[in-house]
């Protein structure tokens, strides 16, 4: 097991919403913290140790997985966001990236007609989970305003089931909900699209931002890299429950297998039920930063699991 080090021990907590809402994250920042020397694995790990992809959810450490290679589109998924009935769809992307397979989802959305779509998965909890997917963004893909979400739900059954979807703007109760996103961010524009790698946050002890309301805190490392468009990335973030009313959950997340963050400190909920128990693997465009008419992003090889994942491992 690798030791991963970043060389500053802070948590770097922001607001999508306002560029001075750092100020108004003290109390976050007290609590939270980028852990200096994580001991969380790097490189291959569960997935390269699976002799049939197909036959993943045997192994008792996966909860799910959906390599999209057979089914009907969304067949293996609870929800799926298609509201055009023209934004997904199936490509082969085999010729240049074969351990794709032959079929890979592909995200289109248009600002004239459809913000883009995705889909969602409802599943049985661990108190630590690790979600892994592998995306690539078109070469002309523009910013994106809300990606991949794990959310929090009171159940699995009746409107208990969604207690842990929308309520942007607004301080979760820590009952109810709780929920953290892996997302492209542009810095307000400022970073070439379609931005850094960012975790976006709700949860009962977030930050306000200077309006008052309660956007999503974001969480990144001090310095990384552009995401580059045009090529597959293996994208895998981590989930650690809290002690029920207690700072001890964290969250983590790596790219191509390199980790790029793990915070600890988090004290997201405060009730024992109230677990992650909904992944939506989407991409959600609209007009306020992104300017291209057509925006594609491509989705394939998802995995929940309770150990790490890690990406695929290539025979060239």
């Amino acid at each position: 097991m690798s030791i991963m080090r970043f060389g500053v021990g802070l948590a770097l907590v922001l607001s999508h919403e306002f560029s001075s809402a750092l100020a108004q994250d003290a109390a976050v920042i007290d609590t939270i913290e980028l852990v200096n020397e994580s001991d969380l694995p790097q490189g291959l790990g569960l997935a390269a140790k699976l002799p049939v992809a197909a036959k993943a959810e045997q192994h008792p450490s996966i909860i799910f997985a959906d390599d999209f290679e057979t089914g009907k589109l969304g067949e293996k998924w609870d929800e799926t966001s298609d509201r055009d009935k023209q934004s997904l769809a199936w490509v082969d992307e085999s010729a240049s990236a074969p351990e794709m397979g032959k079929r890979s989802l592909q995200v289109t959305a248009r600002l004239d007609s459809s913000t883009g779509g995705g889909c969602t998965k409802w599943f049985q909890s661990s108190d630590r989970l690790f979600i892994r997917f592998y995306t690539k963004f078109h070469p002309d893909c523009d910013y994106v305003h809300h990606f991949c979400t794990l959310r929090a739900n009171k159940s699995l059954q009746g409107g208990d089931r969604w207690s842990g979807f929308g309520g942007a703007g607004l301080l979760p109760d820590g009952e109810s909900r709780f929920s953290t996103a892996i997302e492209p961010w542009g810095n307000w524009g400022e970073w070439a699209p379609p931005g850094q790698w960012n975790f976006y946050s709700y949860w009962h002890k977030m930050s306000a931002s200077p309006d008052k309301k309660y956007w999503g805190n974001g969480f990144r490392p001090p310095s990384q890299a552009n995401i580059e468009r045009g090529k597959w990335i293996c994208v895998e973030f981590m989930l650690d429950h809290n002690t029920p009313g207690k700072p001890d959950g964290e969250q983590a997340y790596w790219i191509d297998g390199e980790l790029r963050g793990h915070w600890r400190g988090f004290n997201w909920r405060t009730n024992p039920q109230l677990m992650a128990n909904a992944f939506t693997l989407e991409s959600y465009v609209t007009d306020r930063w992104t300017k291209q008419e057509v925006n594609i992003v491509y989705f394939d090889n998802v995995m929940i699991a309770k150990e790490y994942i890690g990406p695929v491992k290539r025979t060239d």
